[in-house]
């Protein structure tokens, strides 16, 4: 890898650009794992680019089922919605909750815990 332009390497040989993650990022990501010892280049080029299709699906998706149509923009809330009501994203929950007030949050925690004493009083 030539040190005067760290992105040509996601440059397809006609000097279009394939790829907009940096490939560099991708590699440090997978080398930060202790099962990853060498990472082959079409290896790399091939998990950054299904990295982008992935990134790219779920925007695509939050989208479409989100309510910023009109002001044709993506929120937060929009890919949290996705996560938690498209199948194929549900596995993202944990990392895209959706986000909670904490005064409603203190509310259900009160509800919960008033629940728990009157279930032990019986």
């Amino acid at each position: 890898m030539s040190q005067s332009s760290p992105d040509k390497e996601d440059q397809a040989p006609g000097g279009k650009k394939v790829l907009s993650l940096p490939i560099s990022r991708v590699r440090l990501i997978m080398k930060s794992s202790p099962d990853v010892s060498n990472i082959n280049q079409e290896a790399l080029f091939l998990t950054t680019k299904a990295t982008e299709m992935f990134v790219q699906h779920l925007a695509l998706s939050s989208f479409n089922n989100s309510q910023g149509k009109e002001s044709n923009s993506l929120s937060y809330s929009d890919l949290a919605d996705a996560a938690e009501e498209v199948e194929t994203f549900q596995f993202l929950t944990d990392i895209l909750p959706k986000k909670i007030l904490a005064r409603d949050y203190l509310k259900s925690l009160e509800q919960i815990q008033k629940e728990e004493a009157e279930e032990a009083d019986l």
